[in-house]
């Protein structure tokens, strides 16, 4: 029998970039116009830089994820604005923004909404809940128990809420930002697999440096209650958001590279170090974010360097390591920068 594992070993090593270096932006003159998209993430950027410091990678996978309909998982210990970002987003793209409070008492009609009986019309009317919005912060979703995470499941991932017989659909741009606390605290639900994959990125918040502290606290010394935020305008609408999806789906990937993701994905399913390998889901996921991270650099076309930059946003929480790996300290990204480094890349 072919051994593909020996195969890959004997490959020559290509000199690959960092996984946390974003794309450098082209000089060279797209023949797509990005002009609309590069002026939006310009706009929105400096305008959620009024008020947050750091976090640029945060920032840039949020925008990544709402040019292409995605939504994103974020993880990190409070108190690092992972949710106050969120609100800013929603803030300068002019969009309605809910915030749900995820809770262990919390029933999945608290998300959806609820049919009530109206008796003055004696009809039964549906009442929408704060699932219903453009950005839809969901805060904690590790502290909900399962039955009212899936309740999630439909509206991420076809756009609309059924209930009882009738199809109510989601106003566009609809993005969900969920945050969570590290698992190891106590008082959380682990998130289910299914649920997992609907994410297009998770996004692993760290503590800012030493620089960045002192910033902050140079910046809000004399704004104990952050009137900064009431600075970030609107400078975008959904209309803007629209337009830029559009542009994004045009951005030429060759399939070469269309080939190299096939093979990161297929190599977690064939991977000694995982337990459970990603779903066609995650292919498409990494195909869509390329293109975004491509046009958000002023590319009309996708490198082997954009695939790279999103595979572990997109990969890490998709994919599960064996226990023996688990008790050796590895990490998610660890495997993913393993596969990247033994896969050819498209020349």
């Amino acid at each position: 029998m072919h051994d593909e594992t020996n195969d890959q070993e004997n490959r020559p090593e290509c000199s690959q970039p960092e996984l946390n270096t974003p794309p450098i932006r082209s000089l060279d003159r797209p023949t797509l116009s990005l002009r609309k998209v590069t002026d939006v993430v310009d706009k929105v950027k400096a305008e959620v830089a009024k008020v947050i410091i750091g976090q640029t990678e945060m920032v840039d996978l949020l925008l990544a994820a709402i040019f292409t309909g995605g939504h994103v998982l974020v993880e990190g210990v409070p108190g690092i604005a992972k949710t106050l970002t969120s609100k800013l987003m929603a803030q300068a793209f002019h969009v309605d923004y809910s915030r749900i409070q995820f809770t262990p008492d919390l029933m999945p009609t608290d998300v959806v909404g609820t049919t009530m009986y109206n008796l003055k019309t004696s009809e039964f009317t549906f009442n929408k809940g704060p699932v219903f919005s453009n950005v839809v912060l969901i805060d904690e979703i590790n502290r909900a128990p399962a039955k009212t995470q899936s309740a999630l499941f439909e509206v991420m991932e076809e756009y609309q809420v059924t209930m009882d017989g009738e199809t109510y659909k989601m106003d566009q741009p609809f993005f969900v930002i969920a945050t969570q606390n590290p698992i190891e605290q106590e008082g959380t639900y682990k998130l289910p697999e299914a649920q997992l994959d609907r994410f297009l990125f998770k996004i692993n918040l760290h503590y800012p440096n030493l620089q960045e502290e002192k910033e902050i606290l140079h910046r809000f010394k004399s704004d104990f209650k952050m009137r900064q935020k009431e600075k970030v305008q609107p400078v975008c609408s959904a209309q803007d958001v629209k337009e830029c999806q559009e542009i994004i789906e045009k951005v030429h990937i060759k399939d070469d590279l269309l080939d190299y993701i096939a093979a990161i994905i297929h190599n977690t399913r064939n991977n000694g170090d995982l337990f459970l390998g990603a779903s066609p889901r995650a292919s498409l996921a990494i195909m869509k974010a390329s293109k975004a991270v491509a046009a958000m650099a002023g590319r009309d076309f996708v490198t082997p360097d954009d695939i790279q930059y999103v595979a572990d946003p997109v990969l890490n929480h998709r994919i599960i390591l064996t226990p023996e790996r688990e008790m050796e300290g590895y990490a998610a990204k660890d495997v993913v920068q393993d596969i990247i480094k033994k896969i050819e890349v498209p020349r």
